[in-house]
């Protein structure tokens, strides 16, 4: 189904039309009432026109359709879809035009695109009854969907906490009403399932051992480093499973990500000991440099000359003074050095 643009006509005009054949219709009834009397035929003619017209002259009303910016409404005349009202305006169509939008009272998460008219309460024996209107029409702007968030296994089987925010939009107003039964449930299902077909390619950080991109070569794709690639992925993935519902996926974020729940705790250890080991690891490459240089400088500025046994020595106490953890305590030698 393609979208049909309808070209209906101002309604202002017939506004004014309408209008002036119910004064029309009022003055035939009162003209043909005096006729009556005299001529009866005329008159009863005039009634009849009269009568007629203020009972069946609501329904042209019907017709009129207001349209504002960023906003469409999709139109079937005895379920033959007529064309769709796009343009911002006042207009007059078939009185006997149906809007169609099987989600308008679908309501997605973070999405402000269901207007809402309340219409004043009215009391029935002292309860009160609040009646609200819908509206039919679809919106054309960009709208942002926030799925719950999922428990989704990683690359390595760890369980991960993963939610993301989707901006998307209708482009197609036939294809999102007539090609599925609901384009907002629709469209929130298949982020769903997007999330979770990526997700799983890739693990929680960086392994040497996984293939991301499927080129049969392990790479340091992640989804903790390369959130920005995998959004894009998943981006893709929505816009090509929900193309035959008229709608653009504009942008896909991640909005959280973390461990699940029962495995946090153990890898936020395995997390501050990969720090620490690596931390040590800066330390002693750094120490040892440093006790390089100084036996160097003493060699040669020829300050002192040392046997390996005293070199030995001296590179155990510098070593223990650098990669201490708490500051060293000297102590003096008063004696000699040998």
């Amino acid at each position: 189904m393609q979208e049909k643009i309808l070209k209906a006509k101002p309604g202002m005009p017939f506004v004014v039309l309408f209008i002036l054949l119910y004064l029309a219709a009022i003055a035939f009834i009162i003209i043909g009432g005096n006729l009556l009397s005299n001529q009866v035929t005329a008159g009863a003619i005039l009634l009849a026109i009269g009568i007629i017209w203020t009972m069946i002259g609501y329904i042209p009303f019907f017709g009129f359709k207001i349209i504002k910016p960023q906003e469409a409404l999709v139109l079937t005349v005895f379920g033959k879809y007529t064309g769709t009202l796009k343009e911002p305006g006042f207009y007059f169509v078939n009185p006997f035009s149906v809007a169609v939008n099987p989600a308008y009272k679908t309501r997605l998460g973070q999405s402000d695109d269901v207007a809402t008219v309340s219409v004043p309460s009215v009391k029935v024996e002292g309860v009160s009854l609040q009646s609200n209107y819908v509206s039919k029409k679809i919106s054309l702007k960009v709208m942002t969907l926030s799925n719950r968030k999922q428990k989704i296994n990683d690359a390595l089987g760890n369980p991960v906490e993963v939610g993301i925010a989707v901006a998307w939009r209708v482009v197609d107003t036939a294809k999102a009403v007539f090609n599925v039964d609901n384009y907002k449930e629709y469209l929130s299902l298949q982020c769903d399932g997007a999330l979770r077909d990526i997700v799983r390619i890739y693990p929680y950080d960086v392994n040497p051992g996984i293939d991301t991109t499927g080129d049969g070569e392990p790479d340091e794709g992640s989804l903790r480093g390369s959130s920005k690639e995998v959004a894009e992925r998943i981006r893709d993935k929505i816009q090509s499973k929900v193309e035959n519902a008229g709608i653009e996926i504009l942008e896909a974020r991640i909005t959280h990500l973390a461990y699940a729940q029962e495995i946090a705790s153990a890898m936020l250890q395995r997390q501050q000991a990969s720090a620490i080991i690596d931390a040590r690891k800066m330390i002693v490459d750094g120490a040892v440099g440093m006790v390089e240089m100084a036996l160097e400088m003493l060699n040669e500025k020829e300050v002192v000359e040392l046997d390996e046994e005293r070199k030995a020595a001296m590179v155990s106490n510098l070593l223990v003074v650098l990669c201490g953890n708490r500051d060293a305590q000297p102590i003096i030698n008063s004696g000699s050095l040998y």
